[in-house]
């Protein structure tokens, strides 16, 4: 059975698709692919068996594009369409792999800013100063960047999301912390700074594969340039080991490339003035297990 494609209902109108997904959902059509519909409200309700009611029985194995989802929410939308025997082909393990950034960050070790993770709950206060101390110790004292294992808060960017300094430090942790509230995902993150020049470039991956490189969907009219040699960053895509992700490339002001974010290929946003068709050929022509 060829492969299938989940996109997100509209909430107005939940017999179509999403119009944020409407010219990707076209692209499918445009393949003769076969797609169905999810209710992401009601998977973030936790009402899972409503959300999954609009796929067939017996769909098959299928590609999720639509809204983030928390990883526990993913794995109970996985165990309910797997019970109307359609399979995801991206499990909830390596979802959680590509989503979350503890998932991802020892294969792009060398390829990103250093970083450091401090697991904590959405409820807890945020780390105190000696702990934030600890975590950065040795660190030279040159900018920090601060994010959960998901999201930053960069239009935030001098209260919530870089601390110029340690002594800035943990006022921006504590706004950050604030501000994110009960949407703080997995705990605290902290990057060293740096200095990049040129506009973030996407590489999408399809089975160890870059199937496209544009722009950034926040940046989606800008011009790219090409990506030039992945050698290293497909080597750490296939270490990683999941099937469809995204990659957010940068060069650094000495000229060094860097990966600034991996995601999801699922959650990851498509830049609206981009055709989809190359993605979209790549996705429907994915076996639905690998060899």
């Amino acid at each position: 059975m060829p492969t299938g494609f989940l996109f997100c209902a509209d909430p107005l109108r939940p017999r179509r698709v999403d119009p944020h997904f409407e010219a990707q959902a076209q692209a499918v059509r445009d393949l003769d692919g076969r797609l169905a519909l999810i209710d992401h409200d009601a998977v973030q309700a936790d009402r899972i068996a409503e959300a999954v009611a609009r796929v067939p029985r017996g769909f098959g194995p299928v590609w999720y594009r639509g809204w983030m989802l928390r990883t526990e929410q993913y794995r109970a939308m996985e165990e309910a369409l797997r019970a109307r025997g359609c399979r995801l082909l991206v499990s909830g393990q390596e979802y959680r792999a590509g989503h979350e950034l503890p998932g991802w960050i020892d294969c792009f070790r060398h390829l990103t800013p250093r970083t450091v993770v401090l697991p904590m709950a959405p409820s807890a206060a945020p780390p105190d100063v000696k702990r934030l101390a600890s975590a950065v110790a040795g660190w030279s004292d040159g900018g920090f960047v601060i994010k959960d294992y998901v999201k930053s808060r960069k239009y935030e960017w001098s209260d919530a999301c870089y601390a110029p300094n340690l002594a800035r430090l943990p006022d921006v942790v504590a706004r950050f912390v604030e501000l994110q509230g009960e949407d703080l995902v997995g705990g605290l993150v902290i990057r060293r700074f740096e200095n990049f020049e040129r506009r973030e470039l996407r590489v999408w991956w399809v089975d160890g594969e870059p199937v496209f490189a544009g722009p950034h969907p926040d940046d989606a009219q800008a011009a790219t340039e090409a990506p030039g040699d992945l050698s290293e960053v497909r080597a750490a895509v296939r270490r990683l080991g999941c099937r469809f992700v995204t990659t957010d490339l940068v060069q650094r002001a000495d000229g060094v490339r860097r990966v600034i974010e991996v995601g999801d290929g699922q959650v990851s946003d498509w830049p609206s003035a981009t055709d989809p068709a190359v993605l979209y050929a790549a996705l429907h022509n994915a076996v639905a297990t690998p060899g």
